[in-house]
């Protein structure tokens, strides 16, 4: 209102200006910060949600993991009295991928995801021609009615996939139905082996691209057997070695994976302009029975390393100095090495309370298609209200 035609940004998250103060000499910062996000609600997601940011000077991911591991697992015994685990496990992101197909897997149940990639390299069937195979072990699945099956082949293909192939296991081993004969008889005794799977079991494979195998397969996974949230069944993990770069775009040009601040693995920082999406960063998400609790990660501190992330997402100096210049001219006065953390706190809560929707511990929340049912937003604006911000709307709002 003050100064029509110039806008104000709500930041992701409070992470730049806590990166402020470690430069400014503070050791450590806590935050309490309500956040307000515009993305697509789900069942763990709301539009404002509260998290506890932590940054630290002088310290290592191990220093970040422990503290916020102690801290966690503390508030869990104070809520049901019993501590879940007496630590948290660590499993790289690559790993986590390949056994479940997500970077925040629910690791309460089995059903992992088995490569049989190498089982089909010689193969006649045109289906498994392809970059990855992967496969589930549905234990007793050989149960399932012919409409199941088809009902999640329907969804595997909503989700992406071209299919989802499907096989039986009868008495010794014998696969039937599905594309069991597509097999060659050293094909299907591969099969069987490398699922572990028993008379009575059903098999589920995806062929495609391994990043499309390999997250659907998981999607599927969790379809069939993830089991309900119930107070204290809290499985949490620690994922680490996520990469730098999550891909890149039309033009080459890396999309960093977290943001653009993240410190690469030093021992991965020379092919950073090589062989970019092969770099790891010093960066980890808490996981807790499929739901990501929170994520941080060790900043990048020194300018030289800063720089060449900014240039090799495209960024001139001239744009760092107008979008970041208040964080990089603080960088000249000698920055600690420094890293940091948010939890989530109600999702923390809903799972302490055995919820299966954060909605159950946010006092006025949205409805899943993002309404507010008490106040009837959001709704149309009058227009002297837009004209009081010196704004005009291109096209009329429907009411939803």
């Amino acid at each position: 209102r003050l100064k029509p035609g110039i806008f104000f940004e709500l930041p992701h998250c409070p992470k730049l200006f806590n990166q402020l103060c470690m430069v400014g000499g503070l050791d450590r910062y806590y935050n309490i910060a309500l956040c307000l996000r515009d993305e697509d609600l789900r069942a763990d997601r709301q539009f404002e949600f509260t998290q506890l940011d932590i940054e630290a000077s002088f310290v290592s991911q191990d220093d970040i993991l422990g503290a916020v591991t102690e801290a966690v697992l503390s508030a869990c015994e104070e809520v049901s009295g019993t501590r879940p685990m007496q630590t948290i496990p660590r499993m790289a992101w690559l790993e986590a991928m390949e056994r479940f197909g997500s970077d925040k897997p629910d690791i309460r149940f089995g059903m992992e995801l088995v490569e049989l990639t190498d089982v089909f390299a010689e193969t006649e069937a045109n289906v498994f021609k392809t970059e990855n195979v992967k496969a589930i072990n549905v234990p007793g699945g050989a149960d399932y009615a012919r409409s199941r099956i088809d009902a999640l082949t329907e969804l595997a293909k909503q989700w992406g996939a071209k299919g989802l192939a499907w096989v039986k296991v009868a008495d010794g081993g014998v696969l039937e139905g599905g594309v069991s004969k597509l097999f060659s008889e050293k094909e299907a005794q591969a099969v069987v082996n490398r699922t572990e799977a028993n008379a009575g079991d059903l098999i589920l494979m995806i062929a495609d691209r391994r990043e499309v195998s390999r997250h659907i397969l998981g999607l599927v996974r969790l379809e069939i057997g993830k089991p309900p949230v119930t107070e204290g069944n809290l499985e949490f993990l620690w994922i680490v070695d996520f990469p730098l770069f999550e891909g890149v775009d039309d033009n080459g040009t890396p999309i960093p994976a977290h943001h653009a601040f993240t410190m690469p693995n030093l021992e991965d920082i020379d092919r950073l302009e090589s062989d970019p999406l092969s770099v790891r960063s010093q960066s980890y998400d808490l996981v807790c029975n499929g739901w990501e609790l929170g994520s941080g990660s060790i900043r990048i501190h020194r300018a030289d390393i800063q720089a060449r992330i900014f240039a090799m997402l495209g960024i001139d100096e001239e744009a760092q100095q107008r979008k970041f210049g208040f964080l990089l001219d603080a960088f000249r006065f000698g920055p600690p090495p420094h890293g940091g953390f948010a939890v989530g706190l109600d999702r923390l809560a809903a799972l302490l309370a055995g919820e299966e929707n954060i909605r159950e511990v946010i006092a006025f929340p949205k409805t899943q298609s993002g309404l507010d049912p008490l106040t009837g937003a959001p709704s149309e604006i009058d227009v002297s209200q837009l004209s009081e911000l010196g704004l005009t709307r291109k096209t009329s709002a429907k009411r939803q």
